[in-house]
């Protein structure tokens, strides 16, 4: 039977995060400027930047045209650690993620999965501290990067 459970689970579990709503936010701001406060945030908050991925950068390695685009990871184990003790399948949602573009108009967004979304496709108590954290946290972090 637990067999049974967690076949489902894996079954709808690439169509549940497809599923979840998107924030997404306006900058004042350019990517760069953006990515940096976003990072400059991060930092301050005391949460770790594991990466910083330039897709435009990827693209124009191929002879390929994106608009600016660049996503940085990053979390805090303190916060993160919980989720995967709770479910390791949240290890694909974690660290965290924030993409931050242009638009075909010039104007600059970032977008990023609510952590409640990302909970329900691993299983995860929505209502867990950590959710809050997380949510409260990506929150924080994206208002700095795109305010004036």
């Amino acid at each position: 039977m637990k067999q049974m459970i967690y076949a489902a689970l894996f079954a709808v579990l690439p169509f549940a995060s497809f599923a979840a709503e998107l924030i997404k936010k306006p900058s004042a701001h350019d990517v760069e400027t953006t990515a940096n406060r976003l990072e400059a945030a991060i930092s301050k908050a005391g949460a770790t930047l594991f990466a910083r991925v330039d897709h435009a950068a990827g693209a124009a390695s191929i002879d390929a045209e994106l608009r600016p685009t660049v996503m940085l990871m990053f979390g805090n184990p303190k916060i993160g650690t919980p989720a995967m003790q709770d479910n390791q399948t949240s290890g694909l949602d974690l660290p965290l993620r924030v993409v931050i573009f242009q638009d075909e108009s010039g104007s600059t967004h970032l977008a990023y999965r609510q952590p409640a979304d990302f909970a329900a496709a691993h299983g995860l108590d929505a209502g867990a501290e950590y959710i809050a954290r997380m949510t409260g946290a990506l929150d924080k972090l994206t208002n700095a990067a795109t305010s004036q």
